[in-house]
């Protein structure tokens, strides 16, 4: 059976995923996500009022015009967890494909709100959930397989799609965590199955964010003591608190929700991104916060909280909001500009359970943010975090467990591939022959 990969986005940045495997006749999609940072380089973007091609010419989503050189249907759109750059151009480009959108439960839910807020295409590709350690037969002779993984947000997982010339792992985005906060450890135990099973990994394709840093990323527990530790450090402060994380990282949001409590602070979750990803959480049980929590998201609203808050006493509450990256629009920035109820004094502690994404536009917003932060005396408690990607002791042991013929490195930009490549090679592998160094676009046939 011929097989065929198209490397279609991510494979020149972090950001817009996007691969297409052609077994035989049948095609599988995985991810469709969006550059967020080529949105917010414009002044007032409004994604779901543009047009794909616009957002294409501006680098922001994938230019999936390569899909009409693979001779083959397109049998399912494959999102592997729910953050923007992975789903973030389904509204955008799935109709196009006569497929459906298999993901996680999690998953559907968060695609199920990018087509509602879609106002210039149409999507009704049918949603199917499926869960990691599920399997569906799709195509001619293919299996679709689901493997629990562990990332920094909640239901995620590494499609496996299995062909008679061996299974190709799609191996973006995890960690190795045998000890999360909210959800299972990451079942290593199927990637060792899957690398002895039948005619083993055909190919491999990883995530190679962190290829650089050595050891291991820890555990989301260990995130977890630190930001424990550093809400009590500040319970007999009387003044302010604030803190942010990533509105879709529900095993931090719900550690701070908990240890605000703890501290005798009640928290409150502001930010449209913080309501629509905590809420979707609730409802669908991964979670359980307290009654009296409260969320809100429109502008309106977010302001009514903020007024409650300095008339009641900041000391009293311990609101969580978007804008780790200093997002212009996000509700940390707002803060730091002096444009909400909300008043900054010098002393009150801002927490950042958050890392700065390593992108030129990212680095810049939350440099400003922090400088005019501390232009109203916040004092910055940084870092209170652990990444979502694999370190290099992390990749040694899936290459190890996966054994695979051909390895494909994503999510990076092409210089930053490096690190990855001395791995791979330390490993036996060899660019140019098993180890395949792709752009956008390209095509890499495997199996004539």
């Amino acid at each position: 059976m011929e097989i065929e990969i198209a490397t279609i986005g991510g494979y020149e940045e972090v950001g817009r995923q996007m691969t297409a495997v052609r077994a035989g006749d049948d095609v599988v999609i995985f991810d469709m996500g969006l550059n967020l940072s080529k949105v917010l380089i414009h002044d007032n973007v409004e994604t779901e009022r543009m047009h794909s091609l616009d957002l294409i010419d501006m680098g922001a989503i994938p230019d999936d015009r390569v899909m009409s050189e693979l001779e083959g249907d397109v049998k399912a759109i494959v999102p592997t967890h729910g953050h923007l750059d992975h789903i973030g151009a389904i509204s955008k480009l799935a109709h196009r494909y006569d497929a459906p959108i298999v993901a996680s439960p999690f998953t559907i839910e968060l695609v199920k709100g990018q087509i509602e807020g879609e106002e210039k295409f149409g999507v009704d590709n049918e949603l199917v959930k499926m869960s990691g350690g599920e399997s569906m037969e799709i195509g001619n002779g293919l299996e679709l397989e689901f493997v629990h993984v562990t990332h920094s947000i909640i239901d995620a997982i590494n499609p496996v799609l299995h062909t008679p010339e061996g299974a190709i792992v799609y191996g973006l985005d995890k960690r190795l965590d045998h000890n999360p906060v909210l959800e299972d450890p990451i079942d290593m135990q199927r990637f060792r199955e899957i690398g002895r099973e039948g005619e083993g990994v055909l190919a491999y394709i990883e995530d190679t964010t962190n290829a650089q840093k050595k050891g291991r990323t820890p555990s989301e527990s260990v995130a977890r003591t630190h930001l424990k530790d550093a809400l009590q450090s500040m319970e007999d402060y009387d003044g302010g608190i604030v803190a942010t994380t990533f509105s879709s990282h529900i095993s931090r949001v719900s550690s701070l929700v908990e240890f605000a409590k703890e501290i005798g602070r009640q928290p409150i979750l502001l930010g449209r991104s913080m309501e629509h990803y905590s809420g979707a959480a609730e409802r669908m049980g991964y979670v359980d916060f307290p009654d009296d929590l409260g969320m809100f998201g429109h502008r309106k609203s977010v302001d009514r909280a903020f007024k409650r808050i300095m008339n009641e006493g900041k000391d009293r509450f311990l609101p969580v909001v978007t804008g780790h990256q200093g997002e212009p629009r996000a509700m940390l920035t707002r803060m730091a500009r002096g444009e909400t109820p909300y008043e900054l004094e010098s002393g009150d502690k801002v927490v950042f359970s958050a890392r700065v994404i390593p992108e030129p536009t990212n680095v810049g917003q939350r440099y400003q943010a922090e400088k005019l932060l501390g232009m109203q005396g916040a004092r910055i408690y940084d870092e209170i975090h652990v990444s979502g990607h694999l370190n290099q002791e992390g990749h040694y042991q899936m290459l190890q467990a996966l054994n695979p013929k051909h390895v494909i490195p994503a999510h990076q930009e092409m210089e930053g591939y490096a690190p990855y490549v001395n791995l791979a090679e330390s490993e036996g592998y060899k660019v140019g022959r098993d180890l395949h160094i792709t752009r956008n676009g390209n095509r890499i046939q495997l199996v004539e």
